[in-house]
């Protein structure tokens, strides 16, 4: 059984096709998307969300004004310089030429999350097309809140991933320009570095490393003046990193400890300590929801814990270099999107975007395992996640999503691939469904 196009070659990075319906459907919903940006900023009052906070940031750099207040006093725009910076070409030409830059970025990254995912999940074959669709259409939802949002979640996404993917074709300088290049835009895809260290990636460390300092603090530089740069790294450094006490931490302490975090960190201390988690919204009551009462010392020490038998766990569960197979190596790409997600400080609902890749491998090791038996354990885990997932809508009450549904979420995926790691298959099944089975030549 082969593909016309084997997933572990660059070519199986397609363009979208105008005779595939799936990919004209692609096109529709990326067209509808990117209405919902631009037809408020043409026709109605504004476009809302943090459209407006780009124009601004952008519009600072090229009047060469102040990224960020004293650091006493609250941001209103959180990221590194970096991003401002890129954000200030578009902008010369006006807010709406931005707002179709920024939606043409998350379309293309849209697309090339999904064709990477598929691509790189390890079972060798070319997934038929409602197999290739399938990760897409259940997470439309995160996809909306990107392009509503203007969020760069989704991009960083298709960044980490073309990382990846470049990585597993030797070009470890580019997968760390990737890598790089995330991290300066938005800080917690630096929790790759370590993973990169464990599997002694050394090329794509230093240039990770490497190519983080340089756009931190050279790129900036020619435009910003290099003191003016260090020393607006160093406000931000304050203010978002090197801020964290009881009340929150990064500049955004309502949201830190409310129902709308779902980060490790925001969980567990919601859980051990009696946190309004309502606190997002003053006009309602306080709620809290810890099973135990321990002081926020204590709190950290515990989320410290919890965060080390993770990580000692995944190490634990990772193969030896001889034992390392193509498969193998999706599935523990995925347990890792799964940890990077919900180790980031603040993981909101849209951070769950990320789930994509590891949904991605699952859905194929649900269609092509030759184990009919694994085929519906698969399904079923996948079914659970949905369902975990499906219960942040706002028919359900928030004590749900402050419980930590997205997280439970992820534990299962990443419990899934876990199982999958330790109990390979040599081979897919002859019985998967017809509309899910491999393209074949």
């Amino acid at each position: 059984m082969t593909a016309p196009h084997s997933p572990n070659k660059p070519g199986a990075l397609r363009p979208p096709s105008l005779r595939a319906p799936l990919d004209l459907l692609f096109l529709f919903c990326c067209v509808l998307l990117t209405a919902d940006v631009l037809v408020p900023e043409i026709f109605g009052h504004g476009k809302t969300k943090d459209y407006a906070l780009w124009y601004w940031a952008g519009q600072q750099v090229l009047q060469g004004g102040a990224l960020y207040p004293d650091v006493t006093e609250l941001f209103a725009y959180i990221y590194p310089p970096l991003p401002a910076i890129l954000l200030a070409i578009p902008s010369w030409f006006g807010k709406i030429t931005l707002y179709v830059v920024l939606s043409v970025l998350n379309a293309a990254a849209w697309w090339y999350t999904g064709i990477l995912s598929n691509a790189m999940t390890g079972s060798g074959l070319a997934p038929g097309p409602w197999l290739e669709a399938l990760p897409a259409v259940v997470t439309v939802t995160f996809v909306f809140d990107m392009f509503d949002l203007g969020q760069p979640n989704l991009l960083l996404l298709a960044m980490m991933l073309y990382g990846f993917w470049s990585l597993q074709h030797q070009r470890s300088w580019l997968a760390g320009f990737m890598f790089a290049l995330a991290t300066a835009i938005k800080v917690f895809p630096v929790a790759v570095l370590p993973y990169l260290i464990w599997r002694r990636q050394w090329a794509a460390v230093v240039s990770m490393i490497a190519f983080t300092g340089i756009l931190l603090f050279v790129v900036p530089a020619p435009i910003r003046g290099f003191e003016r740069n260090a020393a607006e790294l160093k406000t931000w450094y304050q203010g978002m990193v090197g801020s964290s006490s009881e009340k929150g931490f990064g500049q955004r302490d309502e949201q830190n400890w409310s129902w709308v975090n779902q980060s490790i960190i925001s969980v567990t201390h919601r859980l051990v300590r009696p946190i309004n988690w309502n606190q997002d919204d003053p006009s309602k009551p306080p709620r809290t929801m810890n099973l135990i009462d321990v002081d926020y010392k204590t709190a950290n020490w515990i989320v410290l814990a919890v965060s080390a038998a993770l990580g000692l766990g995944f190490v634990a569960v990772m193969p030896s270099q001889r034992r390392r197979t193509v498969r193998s190596d999706a599935e523990e790409l995925g347990i890792l999107f799964c940890l990077m997600t919900v180790a980031s400080p603040l993981a909101r609902q849209y951070y769950f975007m990320w789930l994509f890749f590891p949904m991605t491998v699952l859905m194929h090791r649900a269609a092509f395992d030759g184990r009919a038996s694994v085929r519906l354990g698969t399904w079923i885990a996948l079914g659970i996640a949905g369902i975990l997932m499906l219960l942040s809508l706002q028919l359900f009450p928030l004590v749900i999503q402050a419980s930590g549904n997205n997280l439970a979420a992820t534990a299962v995926l990443a419990g899934a691939l876990v199982w999958h790691i330790r109990h390979p298959s040599a081979a897919a099944g002859p019985d998967a469904s017809a509309g899910l089975k491999p393209q074949v030549s």
